[in-house]
């Protein structure tokens, strides 16, 4: 029983409340008093009351005892009932109003509230106790563990690395897939990397499974080092993006997946460029989805899509907000802000962001000043512009002349927009020195991703993760799976998430009333280029059965020196000619419009005649001689160490814009006639000219 308080009736008693000290005396002397009294005066045999006060003593000891209670705790409650109807019966031989009865049962009261006190301030403290040498037993069985972690590590980086290490704490990770030890490093100079270098013949020591690593990273001071041992392959199974698309924020981080010890990562991308590599069937384009599924997500970030191969990077996160004419629909907002698959398209928008660029170093001065920062305040009233280029790095290293043209246009947005929030994220194929070679890329595209998918051919990782030691394509042979290393983490294993179609519908739906607006100042800079761009004539080509862009264009121009294919079939509906009267047909107009140079060993044509219009394959072949005496020049030139497709081609690329499926060709039909001798197999494959091979005469 105890009394609350309320507003308007005052004190309120709580009879269903349990029983204090205090109370419990209470209620005990005054039910005796009444007992008493009632007995008293009904005539009632004193030694029922015994009798009662004999079966409450044995019930509570047999309660305490089943709930474990102190023995003190169990002496004092059947105590209490025995003493109790010891008064009570005494009092009614006696008289219970006596003053030698009142008294008596005062003194009982305040002794009874004494000993509940004392016993329940000795319960807590043996519950207190209890929970103690619990938590004292799990720490020691803890600590027992980590002891024996950190003994066997010690031993092992002695052994493997001839560095003794003290470790001061193992840190178990909550995800349960390993731990990270931190050790102090021995005097003399010893630095972390020192380990950081052995990272394979640590795991190989330790038999840790197939895609789990033990490396070394920078402490909190320069004589310490972190070392992460993953104990549980998170990287072989697939993990599905998650399914909480709440908002994200560019200045918190964009998640791009999951590190070996399940904790996500995050790009910072608000100063920074991103450079995603991967080869086919690595997972890269699943790996752009849910980049671009980050980017949806963010209430700061505006997202720009170039994809050159039929825009089907972006086609999913549009096409959910489109109608049939391929106007957005019902107020969705598409998932990015602008799509382009052709090189105008993709031009008018680099012009775009280059003018919003400009454009808002004026116009935001103020607000720079203001906030006391070089750096524009991006908000959803300011969003930052993210333009997603699907194997950009492609183009920029491309030597076609539209391509040239782009990559002029990404260099320029990627040099003087980073402090107005325009940033880019490239993709490649693999990182190769093509690739990684602009100084641009490699000095602005701090975050960086290679996805290996088990390929050895063009993934350099030592270019791509300059500095990174230990790190082998073999480390991560899963789709989805590879290495990621930003400014704020070292490059390391990770597994990126598997976004599914369906998911990508969702999140263009989730996310729709999301999406930040550009500010009305860019707009104006970005001009009818930016708002023009969700019109009929630029979307046709997203419908179903549209042309590609390019050929609507040319459809549009009107090429006249095209096939008439159009003549057969309207000849056809006069009467159905033989197949031989359309083959003849068909040479003819062949014949007519791409006319070529004569064959060698053909008379050329007379010289007052005027050449064939159409096709001058003849300047081709003569080019392509060219090219494949230079790069057998080149093979020549290479010696007895030879050389390799990838670095003719790249010695070619720029005088003849040779590719290196081209060299590979030449270099296959040059070891079938005996010209090259192939030495090696794998990556480390070599072609060597026939005149250096070995065993080869000097005078040939």
């Amino acid at each position: 029983m105890s009394a609350t308080t309320q507003a308007d009736t005052g004190p309120v008693w709580d009879w269903a409340a349990g029983h204090g000290p205090v109370t419990g005396a209470l209620s005990a002397t005054t039910g005796c008093l009444a007992v008493a009294t009632t007995g008293a005066a009904a005539g009632m045999p004193p030694g029922w009351v015994l009798a009662v006060g004999a079966a409450g003593a044995i019930g509570h000891t047999v309660t305490s005892i089943r709930d474990r209670l102190a023995a003190r705790t169990v002496g004092t409650r059947a105590a209490s009932w025995l003493v109790g109807a010891g008064w009570t019966t005494w009092a009614m031989a006696t008289g219970p109003l006596s003053w030698a009865a009142l008294g008596s049962l005062a003194t009982i009261g305040v002794g009874m509230g004494a000993a509940a006190r004392a016993t329940l301030l000795h319960e807590e403290a043996r519950e207190l106790e209890a929970i103690a040498s619990a938590e004292r037993q799990v720490a020691r069985e803890l600590s027992a563990e980590r002891r024996q972690i950190a003994a066997e590590w010690v031993d092992r980086i002695q052994r493997v690395c001839g560095v003794t290490v003290r470790v001061l704490a193992v840190e178990m990770w909550a995800t349960g897939t390993g731990f990270t030890i931190d050790a102090e490093l021995p005097p003399g100079g010893i630095t972390y990397d020192r380990i950081a270098r052995e990272s394979a013949r640590l795991s190989a020591d330790a038999r840790l499974p197939h895609g789990c690593t033990a490396t070394a990273s920078q402490g909190v001071d320069q004589g310490r080092v972190l070392v992460d041992v993953t104990t549980v392959n998170v990287l072989a199974a697939e993990v599905t993006y998650p399914t909480d698309y709440g908002p994200l924020s560019l200045h918190s981080g964009i998640p791009w997946g999951l590190r070996t010890n399940a904790d996500e990562i995050r790009a910072y991308l608000r100063e920074q460029c991103a450079l995603v590599v991967g080869p086919t069937g690595s997972g890269k384009t699943n790996m752009v989805h849910t980049i671009l599924a980050g980017f949806a997500r963010a209430t700061d970030v505006l997202t720009w899509v170039i994809d050159l191969n039929a825009g089907s990077a972006g086609l999913p996160w549009v096409r959910p907000a489109l109608d049939g004419s391929g106007q957005t629909a019902g107020g969705m907002r598409p998932g990015v802000d602008w799509l382009a698959a052709s090189h105008e398209e993709a031009a008018l928008m680099l012009d775009a962001a280059v003018r919003i660029a400009k454009h808002r170093k004026m116009a935001y001065q103020d607000l720079m000043s203001k906030a006391n920062t070089d750096l524009l305040p991006i908000s959803d009233r300011i969003p930052q512009i993210m333009i997603v280029i699907d194997e950009g790095a492609e183009i920029l290293a491309s030597s076609d002349r539209e391509s040239r043209r782009l990559a002029e246009k990404i260099l320029e947005v990627i040099r003087i927009a980073r402090a107005m929030g325009i940033r880019t994220v490239l993709t490649a194929l693999g990182a190769t020195g093509a690739v990684l070679g602009n100084l641009m890329i490699r000095r602005e595209a701090k975050v960086r991703v290679a996805l290996t998918g088990g390929e050895t051919e063009g993934m350099d990782l030592g270019k791509q993760f300059p500095g990174s030691r230990g790190l082998r394509v073999d480390q991560a042979p899963y789709k989805g799976a590879g290495f990621m290393g930003t400014p704020e983490s070292p490059a390391a294993l990770f597994k990126s998430w598997r976004i599914l179609p369906n998911q990508i519908r969702d999140i263009v739906a989730a996310t729709s009333d999301r999406h930040p607006t550009l500010d009305a100042t860019s707009v104006k800079a970005a001009g009818p280029d930016y708002a023009r761009r969700w019109d009929h004539v630029r979307t046709a080509w997203m419908r179903d059965h549209a042309a590609p862009p390019a050929a609507e264009q040319d459809r549009r121009q009107g090429h006249d020196d095209a096939l008439n294919l159009s003549a057969l079939r309207e000849e056809r509906s006069a009467g159905p000619p033989s197949e031989d009267e359309l083959a003849r047909r068909f040479r003819e107009q062949i014949d007519a419009q791409f006319g070529t140079a004569s064959e060698p060993g053909h008379p050329a044509p007379e010289p007052d005649q005027p050449p064939a219009p159409g096709l001058n394959l003849s300047a081709l072949r003569n080019e392509d001689n060219a090219a494949r005496q230079a790069a057998l020049a080149l093979l020549l030139a290479a010696g007895p160490d030879g050389t390799g497709a990838s670095a003719i081609a790249r010695a070619l690329s720029d005088e003849h814009g040779t590719t290196r499926q081209t060299v590979v060709g030449w270099l296959k039909a040059w070891t079938e006639d005996g010209t090259a001798v192939r030495v090696g197999t794998g990556t480390k494959a070599r072609y060597v000219h026939r005149r250096h091979a070995p065993g080869a005469s000097r005078e040939e």
